[in-house]
Order: C-alpha cells, then sequence, then structure tokens
C-alpha cells in the first residue's frame, strides 16, 4: 500500500505505523511504529530532540494504548539515532546491530554540530542542508542490547524480526521486518525520490540487500527518506546502483582517478535526482573496493566534493 506523503503519523493496517518527514532530503528522515498487545516498538528516532518530541506527542493515540517499549535503530545516522535520549527517559530499551552501536558516538553529535559552524563553501552546504536541525544539547545514546545476524522480537505477542544487511549504506544496516502484515522498515537501505549515498558499501553488497527484500513476502516499505513504498521502489534504487558500479568500474579499469571519474559520468535519466551530488562518494566507494589500499577521506572532505556537484563553490 501507499500512503500519501505528508508529515505526520500514517496509519499502514495491521497495527503498523509510519511517521514521515517530507521531503525526504538531508535529515528528514521517517520513524515507523509496530504495535502488538499493551506494548509497541518503534523504529528508529529523528535527528534532533524537537522532532523527536513532536512526534512523541503526534503518535500519542496509539501509544496511549500501546507505550513504546522498545526502539530499533536501523543504523547509525543521526538523523535515525539523535532521538535517542528522549526515549531512554521513558525506560525504553534500545536495541541495534553492534556495528551501528559502535559508531553512535558523543563525537558523531559534536562533529555535525562544529560542521553548521564552518566557514568556507562546505560551511555553506552545511548549513543549507541541516540548518533546521539543531545539535547542541543531544547526548549520544547507544543501544541497550546489540545483536548481529537475525534477532526475532515480541512485541506484544506479535513477532518482529530484525535482519543485519550492512555494510551497505553503513556499517550496521538493519531491515525490520513485520511478517504477519508482509510490511519492512528498510531505514537508509531504501531511498525512494532522492539519491541514495554508501558510506560503507560495497555497492555490491547493498545490490544484494535490495535482492533480498524484493525476494521477501512484504507488500509495504517503509524507506528512511521518502514515501511509503513497494517494490517498484526498491527495483528503481537498484537500477541506480548498478549504473553507478558499471560506470565507477569502467573509468577505474581505463585509469581515470577518482576525481576524473566523478566527472566524466554522464548521470543521464539520474541527474534530475534531489542530491544527486552524492554520486561523488558514490563513485568513491567503488574505487576503494576496488583499491583497498586508497586513501580513505573523512565525511567533510566527501561533503566538499558533494557540495561541489551541487554548485556550492570551492575554496580557493
Amino acid at each position: 500500500m501507499s500512503a500519501p506523503y505528508r508529515k505526520g503519523l500514517h496509519h499502514l493496517g495491521h497495527g503498523c505505523h509510519a511517521w514521515l518527514l517530507p521531503d525526504g532530503s538531508w535529515g528528514w528522515s521517517n520513524s515507523g511504529l509496530i504495535t502488538g498487545s499493551g506494548a509497541s516498538l518503534m523504529v528508529d528516532t529523528l535527528f534532533d530532540l524537537a522532532l523527536t518530541r513532536e512526534m512523541l506527542d503526534g503518535i500519542r493515540t496509539v501509544t496511549d494504548a500501546h507505550p513504546v517499549r522498545t526502539v530499533v535503530n536501523t543504523h547509525s545516522d543521526g538523523d535515525h539515532v539523535f532521538g535517542n535520549e528522549v526515549l531512554a527517559a521513558y525506560d525504553v530499551e534500545i536495541v541495534a546491530s553492534e556495528p551501528a552501536a559502535a559508531l553512535m558516538t558523543q563525537e558523531a553529535v559534536d562533529s555535525l554540530a562544529a560542521l553548521k559552524r564552518l566557514q568556507g563553501p562546505t560551511g555553506d552546504f552545511a548549513r543549507h542542508i541541516f540548518g533546521p536541525f539543531t545539535f547542541d544539547g543531544i547526548t549520544a545514546t547507544g543501544p541497550d542490547r546489540t545483536f548481529t545476524g537475525v534477532e526475532s522480537l515480541d512485541v506484544g505477542g506479535r513477532e518482529v524480526r530484525l535482519i543485519q544487511v550492512g555494510p551497505a549504506h553503513t556499517p550496521g544496516d538493519t531491515l525490520v521486518h513485520v511478517p504477519d502484515a508482509r510490511l519492512l522498515y528498510a531505514g537508509d537501505i531504501l531511498f525512494v525520490g532522492g539519491t541514495p549515498i554508501a558510506w560503507a558499501g560495497p555497492l555490491d553488497r547493498w545490490i544484494a540487500a535490495l535482492d533480498r527484500i524484493l525476494d521477501m513476502d512484504v507488500a509495504t516499505i517503509v524507506p528512511g527518506h521518502g514515501p511509503v513504498s513497494g517494490k517498484d521502489e526498491v527495483h528503481a534504487m537498484r537500477e541506480y546502483l548498478v549504473f553507478v558500479e558499471s560506470e565507477a568500474r569502467k573509468r577505474y579499469e581505463d585509469g581515470l582517478g577518482v576525481d576524473e571519474a566523478i566527472a566524466s559520468i554522464d548521470l543521464g535519466a539520474y541527474r534530475d535526482l534531489p542530491e544527486h551530488g552524492r554520486l561523488a562518494q558514490n563513485v568513491l566507494n567503488v574505487y576503494q573496493q576496488l583499491d583497498p589500499s586508497m586513501d580513505r577521506p573523512d565525511r567533510l572532505t566527501v561533503l566538499s566534493r558533494i557540495a561541489a556537484l551541487e554548485g556550492f563553490a570551492t575554496s580557493a
């Protein structure tokens, strides 16, 4: 099923819900809520404390009868975990994969806050994409419990399955599957209406994760960013990743440097996708997999490349 792409709570049937934050670009992520008998499980928190508190107020019509007992973080990026401390104050158990937990640090919070204060084009770009969010005052709050592989949770008498598929988008990506509802919360394994970004990869592994979703008995998929979707959107994102992997590999084999490769790829049908500048990280990821000895620039350097591709002038 699909739901109108508007901010707020969406009832997806079978006791499952989504909290959507259009327009799905940098930081505007989705959360989920799965109810059982007298309890519920939340899939991901949001990018700052105010957004998370607003969501808790907005879902009260559900949680008054089904209090949140568990939060599952699908991965470690801040727009899916920075609101954890708000839920932790209600004695909610937080669960994440081991690789995701390792990255849910105070340094991750503080580095984003510092990024917004940075001078120059990269700071301008950071303020452009992260301006609406407040990172100061957030206390990093990691999971109470971790898992690897596949884990089953009981939510008021119904099974919810956690399936670790990272590294892909990040090192610790997890799918949250509700078998009796034929519903999947995909986290950032699925971006709809925007460009995915492979912070971890390899792209082959991400493509395999999408293939796994396509093989699952699910009818409704809540992406990490974008509207509630189905398998057509999974196919579409898979095609983008296959395209980038193929184009980057060709250029690597032809001896082009990574910057030359990025500059020479014609995105064609994908050029109008929002956040198209993420191509920079995706090509870099392919090169790193083909040459493991290659230097791995930090996220600030990568963000500078993305900013340049999206029209923010580089420093002289």
